[in-house]
């Protein structure tokens, strides 16, 4: 071999391990990812997870979310009859008035019409009997605390069955037996008593008669009356929903401030050209580290043991967490102003606070504009978590509709909230950028 063929024979190796390594690459990456993603199917039993998931409940969950249920109830031990809606004491029935699909002798045999030829008759002695299209009659008592039925093997899937409760489940309605109580439900589309409650004189009015009608209420003015029950809604809690918003708000605006107004100073503790003393340095940017690596939400939970709970606690999680965000941000910064500036201002014989005051802060005022009103957004959301740990804002309203596991429609409704009030921060603080710091064309 001369020496001139050397460096072809080098380069060719050279080339050959190349492409081996390349090809090793392209296989090990996708089999590296295909055994994680196998590890996570088997260690998080996501088979399991599938057949445990109950396409029954999710879909009653979706239909409460935007329909409501009126009850209709007999206590099995007491006697006597109830009709709610959404089973809400606020929302019963007036004594002596029903439903109009409710007919019948309460004391003897009461039918109710869900259409479509589903009928339910609650009969004497603890009886019912629901007639269903296509299937037939299912009649069941309550015997001496056991439910009787003329059900047989095999049991329909939209039928549960067992001698202490039985509960059918149709496109119609739903009828539920226990030893305690028999129920129907009857779904309606829309949110019914949003507007008002049934004790109120304008519950079931138009707009157009309520705004230039006669006089409904003798008491009241029409439209002073309708808002003063509309904002004192028992059921959904308007006043209550206004106040909570604004909790979760300023839990967001005094944080998120705070941590901004706390930050500023430290930041040009932390920053290396306004901090000689680098051990100053290094315990300023450590106490960022610390404050900024604990999440907001373990800051709450400390809070909360030391203080208790409310919106001020809310508030203070996030100041503690953001400082830490912010003199980060900040310290970098003042790293990169224009020393020119500062030159300029120095030469007019200005006092180092001066300096800092014309030289510097014009400097940082887009940056730092720009990232207190992004936190601002965030922490809007922020602080619906938050407030649910700290018992502030609608954060804990949401909790508490989640918990009931039966007002779905709040949970909705407050979900639609939460959405909008994040758009609207997200297009004031939109807005208030562009008018402090400007827009690029």
């Amino acid at each position: 071999m001369t020496d001139a063929t050397m460096p072809l024979v080098s380069a060719k190796t050279f080339a050959d391990t190349l492409f081996r390594r390349k090809r090793l690459f392209a296989f090990a990456v996708p089999a590296i990812i295909i055994a994680y993603l196998s590890y996570i199917f088997v260690v998080f039993d996501v088979a399991g997870l599938a057949q445990r998931a109950s396409t029954e409940n999710a879909v009653i969950l979706a239909s409460d979310s935007w329909s409501y249920k009126t009850h209709v109830t007999r206590d099995n031990r007491r006697g006597g009859m109830a009709y709610a809606i959404e089973g809400e004491r606020k929302g019963s029935y007036a004594e002596g008035t029903r439903p109009a699909w409710v007919t019948g002798d309460e004391d003897g045999e009461l039918i109710i019409d869900l259409e479509d030829g589903h009928v339910i008759r609650f009969l004497p002695d603890n009886a019912a009997r629901y007639d269903v299209p296509g299937f037939g009659t299912i009649t069941a008592q309550l015997v001496d605390g056991s439910i009787i039925t003329n059900l047989s093997e095999p049991i329909p899937d939209w039928i549960n069955l067992s001698d202490q409760r039985m509960t059918v489940t149709t496109q119609a309605g739903r009828l539920t037996m226990t030893r305690t109580r028999t129920e129907v439900f009857r779904y309606f589309p829309g949110w019914e008593l949003f507007w008002f409650t049934l004790d109120s004189p304008y519950y079931d009015r138009g707009l157009i008669e309520i705004a230039f009608g006669d006089r409904i209420d003798p008491a009241r003015g029409n439209l002073s009356g309708a808002i003063s029950d509309f904002w004192n809604n028992g059921m959904w809690r308007h006043k209550d929903v206004a106040w909570a918003i604004g909790e979760t708000i300023l839990m967001a605006f005094l944080g998120t401030f705070g941590a901004a107004i706390i930050a500023l100073p430290l930041a040009f503790l932390a920053a290396k050209r306004f901090s000689p003393f680098s051990a100053l340095r290094f315990a300023t940017r450590r106490i960022f580290d610390f404050v900024r690596g604990v999440d907001a939400l373990i800051w709450t939970v400390v809070l909360a043991r030391a203080f208790g709970p409310g919106p001020l606690t809310g508030a203070l999680a996030i100041l503690i967490t953001d400082s830490g965000t912010f003199g980060k941000i900040f310290s970098e910064a003042l790293e990169n102003v224009d020393q020119k500036q500062i030159e300029g201002v120095s030469s007019t014989g200005a006092k180092p606070l001066q300096r800092y005051r014309f030289g510097v802060i014009p400097q940082l005022v887009p940056v730092l504009l720009a990232q207190i009103l992004y936190f601002l957004e965030s922490n809007t959301r922020s602080a619906t978590i938050i407030g649910a740990i700290t018992g502030g804002g609608i954060g804990l309203m949401l909790t508490q509709a989640i918990q009931t596991q039966k007002d779905w429609e709040e949970v909705a409704y407050y979900i639609i909230l939460i959405i909008v009030m994040v758009m609207l921060m997200d297009w004031f603080s939109g807005w208030l950028r562009g008018k402090l710091i400007g827009r690029k064309d």
